[in-house]
């Protein structure tokens, strides 16, 4: 059975549709990683984000799947091959991404006084 959230999207407020698609915990830094057309296997993804828990990795991706942001390719192969990338709809999310990146580079020294160098 697939998840259902619980609230529904606000199709009304753009920025609350916009927060809908991204707003996992992993699902930019997927996205990000699949920047500039990337093909990955799970396994790859899975190396690039060691903090994720796969099976959370897993979930986040199948919803860009069902959200249109990322392609799913299943070769009929024994055993099967999957390798996903992004889509033309979750490209046009990069720009924001980008955004988010230098955001976060210009506070960076706030939130290291903040949180403390963490390992």
């Amino acid at each position: 059975m697939a998840y259902e959230k619980k609230i529904p999207v606000d199709l009304d407020c753009p920025l609350r549709l916009t927060m809908s698609l991204i707003e996992s915990k992993w699902k930019s830094c997927i996205l990000d990683e699949l920047r500039g057309g990337k093909i990955l296997r799970p396994s790859e993804i899975h190396k690039l984000l060691p903090e994720a828990a796969p099976r959370v990795l897993d979930i986040q991706l199948k919803e860009l799947v069902e959200d249109g942001l990322v392609t799913k390719t299943i070769y009929p192969e024994l055993p099967p091959r999957s390798e996903y990338k992004i889509s033309e709809l979750g490209d046009s999310l990069i720009p924001i991404i980008d955004l988010m990146l230098e955001w976060g580079t210009d506070h960076y020294d706030f939130f290291v006084n903040k949180y403390g160098r963490q390992a």
